[in-house]
């Protein structure tokens, strides 16, 4: 999947080419999860230039490394006919513990005119209100004082479920404000313990909220600005 319908902001993707594979990477998506590295060390070496050399693993491996990738920083294509990332059946909205949302599914991030700014697979989106790269996370969560939020959900959390929406998920980003979600998709704690299901949601992007994952309106006293 070759992420070239990303159109938020000045993106340059980088592309790395084997005889059977090629990667793509976009750094300013990177928050250095390492799964790539852990996977498939000889391919990924911070310490190398270029430091991706797809030509070092064998494609099939590397293909399964790379959708590990929580945040939708590398994708591929392949060149030899073998099957391409494709959606999943269901949408995930994990919420990381003391970091970013990490959706995975057929989603579709929209700006508040409706224009599709990026449809991936894999993408981890900012809740701190810290990023600079907006609504990514770019690991602002981590500068002082830490972002401290543990992904809680309660055992009674209940979401909405309306109407028959589409396969993808999309999330609408409301300026000054929440991610909207509209789309049947599970949501899931920080300790991987609770799920639950539903199609519509408003989750806080501001890192303000006394009520997170969820927007509570507090985004307003807080002055938080974002597109």
């Amino acid at each position: 999947m070759e992420p070239l319908n990303y159109r938020y902001g000045t993106v340059k993707i980088y592309q790395y080419e084997a005889e059977r594979i090629i990667v793509y990477y976009d750094v300013k998506r990177c928050i250095h999860s390492e799964e790539c590295i852990r996977g498939a060390p000889a391919v990924f070496d911070r310490y190398r230039r270029p430091w991706i050399d797809p030509t070092l693993d064998d494609a099939d491996h590397l293909a399964e490394v790379i959708l590990r990738c929580p945040t939708g920083a590398l994708h591929f294509t392949r060149k030899d006919g073998a099957p391409e990332e494709t959606f999943p059946e269901s949408n995930v909205v994990l919420v990381g513990p003391d970091g970013p949302l990490y959706l995975h599914g057929n989603v579709e991030i929209v700006a508040r005119g409706k224009e599709v700014l990026v449809h991936d697979t894999r993408v981890a989106l900012c809740r701190c209100g810290r990023s600079q790269n907006k609504p990514f996370c770019d690991n602002g969560h981590l500068a002082e004082p830490a972002f401290r939020d543990a992904g809680a959900l309660a055992e009674n959390c209940a979401l909405p479920k309306e109407g028959t929406p589409g396969p993808a998920l999309r999330v609408t980003l409301v300026a000054d404000g929440p991610l909207v979600l509209r789309g049947d998709f599970t949501l899931r704690s920080g300790d991987g313990r609770i799920l639950v299901q539903g199609n519509r949601a408003s989750l806080c992007r501001c890192g303000a909220s006394l009520n997170k994952p969820f927007c509570d309106g507090t985004h307003t006293a807080a002055g938080f600005q974002a597109q």
